[in-house]
């Protein structure tokens, strides 16, 4: 072990005697600094207790390394021993399961957390498009005949349609979609041909043809069907005038379908004419989608008159089912106060799942495909699918009150 080395203290020396007959010097002499001697390593004696920290380089041993002398290697700091009355510190005991998670980065998720937001969307992708056919909702144990109405246009009555249809054909069910709508939007997003001289469900109402004939299926989802609307439908209701039966051509036209469906969904166009009048004969419930809006409440009084007056006059078992919340806005308190009192209103009739304001639902019918299939993943398919499940989760409900 090195020892310690430290500076002397300067010592003024006296000045020499001055030779004999010599005068001495009017210039009074300049004290040299003091240069500690040379010491041996071996020779010295160490005085001082040994020191923990790096000794500071006094000015004399700066001196001496410029001279060309070296210095002293660097002491090795030595930890002192505790006194023989102290006590030896326990080290304190660490459980297995603290001593493991001790060496975890705090940027490694834990067991507890979920999945990272791309697999989450991975699994929510894979449970809605069901490609192994595994994932099955319970079918009614008879048809579902449900008309998706509002007198109000833009509250998603198309949308609403199109994607519930696909969620439950995707999972074990057989769908109609009736597109009862002259502007042929609920055709678009399944990419069924609407254009000028394809059989639409004009010819239906006002030719009597068979709604076999004219329906068409949908691509890529075998148990999907749809029944077109063109440009002609948009003069049927002036034609409507003068036929007999008039309210019911609808109801007659799917009653004599051959196939036997699980649902059929029928899109209104946004008005309380005969066609709207013909869907409400033809259906058993009905579902009103409102946006999450003031207007939306507005109008839904008339609604309800009008559903009444077809109950009492022309189809006894309608009734108001299912009320779907659409495009939600959370960051709005309006969205809030609306959600509020409709199911202050409607009660158990409205569904726990809410559609909320998602651009992947815009985007799809552009592509010609419902979001279901464009963006399975989104959060608007998400809502859209708990939506199918809870319907179709009400329809057994339903079904065992019935029976018992």
């Amino acid at each position: 072990m090195a020892p310690t080395f430290s500076a002397p203290p300067d010592v003024p020396q006296q000045p020499a005697a001055p030779h004999a007959g010599v005068q001495p010097s009017v210039v009074p002499p300049v004290a040299a600094p003091a240069v500690p001697p040379a010491a041996s390593p071996v020779t010295s004696p160490v005085t001082s207790p040994v020191s923990t920290e790096a000794p500071v380089p006094s000015r004399a041993a700066a001196r001496v390394q410029a001279d060309g002398v070296r210095p002293p290697s660097r002491p090795v700091a030595v930890e002192p021993e505790p006194p023989a009355d102290t006590p030896s510190a326990v080290p304190e005991t660490i459980p297995e399961d603290a001593a493991s998670d001790a060496y975890v980065s705090r940027e490694t998720p834990s067991r507890e957390e979920d999945d990272p937001p791309l697999a989450m969307e991975a699994m929510r992708a894979v449970q809605i498009l069901n490609p192994s056919g595994e994932v099955t909702m319970p079918r009614p144990d008879r048809p579902r005949i449900m008309c998706v109405a509002n007198q109000k246009g833009g509250v998603g009555k198309t949308t609403t349609t199109v994607n519930l249809a696909v969620a439950l054909a995707l999972h074990g069910n057989r769908v109609l979609v009736v597109d009862l709508d002259p502007q042929g939007n609920a055709s678009t997003g399944l990419n069924v041909p609407h254009h000028a001289g394809v059989p639409d469900v004009y010819d239906c109402l006002i030719d009597n043809v068979p709604l076999a004939e004219v329906a068409q299926g949908v691509e890529g989802i075998p148990d999907l069907w749809c029944v077109p609307a063109t440009i002609d439908l948009a003069g049927a209701e002036i034609e409507l005038v003068s036929v007999v039966a008039r309210e019911s051509r609808l109801a007659r036209a799917i009653a004599g379908h051959p196939a036997e469906f699980d649902y059929v969904f029928i899109d209104c166009p946004p008005s309380l004419g005969l066609l709207t009048v013909n869907a409400l004969c033809a259906a058993q419930e009905v579902l009103i989608p409102i946006q999450c809006e003031y207007y939306a409440l507005e109008g839904l009084n008339q609604l309800i008159n009008n559903i009444n007056l077809v109950r009492q006059h022309l189809n006894p078992t309608l009734e108001v089912s299912t009320i779907l919340l659409t495009m939600y806005d959370r960051r709005t308190r309006l969205a809030d106060a609306v959600e509020q009192d409709v199911r202050n209103h409607f009660g158990d009739k409205v569904l726990q799942a809410v559609i909320p304001r998602n651009v992947r639902v815009s985007e799809a019918p552009s592509y010609g495909q419902s979001v279901m299939t464009y963006d399975p993943g989104s959060r608007g398919a998400t809502s859209y699918f708990e939506a199918a499940q809870e319907i179709a989760m009400r329809g057994v409900k339903e079904s065992v009150g019935r029976n018992a």
